[in-house]
């Protein structure tokens, strides 16, 4: 592994590597060691979530849902969603007036991680919402879904720790119907520079700390925190997702530019 210390870049420098946070890796081993951070912090990661930030992410997450605008009858494919916080709101939604001549949406949770996808089950059971739920544990990079078999893709938080990420993106693709919506939320960029000042300190110091303190890893929210930097802009995601194939690709700011959401089409 080696150390890098440059922010703010979209792609390793070295063809045969890939950014793991601030380091250069193979591509085979950030896929392991997304795969270690994850497993280290499933059991506190939406407890996480809310101590972050404040509980602005739930905000943030109405905010997808509502330009989403699920409905009944909707299949919808969540990645990287193995808490089941998306799909939960996304069948609350969908299904909350459902009647007798519609049949429900339905979610299926896509995520790499069995330790993630525990705790979404769990949380199902808990909760007694075992309808119109299922669970596959799957790469982004190569979903195991037939072709044009869903009529939309949500991913929130997690397009930026996979390996291929335009691989991903054309799985999207792959699996959306014609006329399927794909629709990201991730980490962006702060475009103020008083305001970027702040959060930079904010996540670079404290974040990890929080870690330590509530789930007991600082060094997997150290790496969440750095795969933020190393993420690319509003502007250069929308050109990946353009180029994977999407038609009427846009994209919004929120908080700032602390997150965004991206939407595409296929056509």
């Amino acid at each position: 592994m080696i150390e890098k210390n440059a922010e703010n870049t979209a792609s390793s420098d070295d063809p045969g590597t890939v950014d793991f946070g601030f380091s250069e890796v193979a591509p085979e081993e950030k896929t392991a060691l997304v795969r270690g951070v994850f497993s280290s912090v499933a059991d506190r990661y939406d407890v996480m979530n809310d101590a972050m930030s404040a509980g602005i992410h739930r905000l943030w997450k109405s905010a997808m849902i509502d330009w989403l605008q699920p409905r009944p009858g909707m299949t919808v494919l969540d990645v990287a969603g193995g808490t089941g916080d998306i799909a939960f709101r996304i069948l609350d939604r969908a299904n909350a007036d459902v009647n007798e001549w519609q049949s429900p949406a339905r979610v299926t949770v896509c995520d790499i991680n069995g330790e993630m996808l525990r705790v979404g089950r769990d949380r199902a059971v808990d909760k007694g919402r075992l309808d119109h739920l299922d669970w596959l544990c799957g790469n982004a990079e190569a979903l195991p879904l037939k072709d044009k078999s869903v009529d939309a893709y949500t991913i929130a938080f997690g397009i930026r720790n996979v390996t291929d990420i335009p691989a991903a993106l054309r799985e999207a693709k792959r699996v959306l119907k014609p006329g399927g919506r794909f629709l990201c939320l991730e980490f962006s960029n702060v475009e103020q520079q008083a305001l970027r000042r702040l959060y930079d300190a904010y996540s670079m110091n404290v974040v990890p700390q929080l870690g330590r303190m509530i789930a007991g890893d600082s060094e997997s929210y150290r790496y969440l925190v750095e795969s933020i930097r190393r993420f690319p802009n509003r502007e250069a995601f929308a050109e990946m997702i353009e180029e994977a194939g999407f038609a009427r690709v846009s994209h919004r700011a929120m908080t700032a530019g602390v997150v965004a959401m991206h939407s595409g089409w296929r056509v």
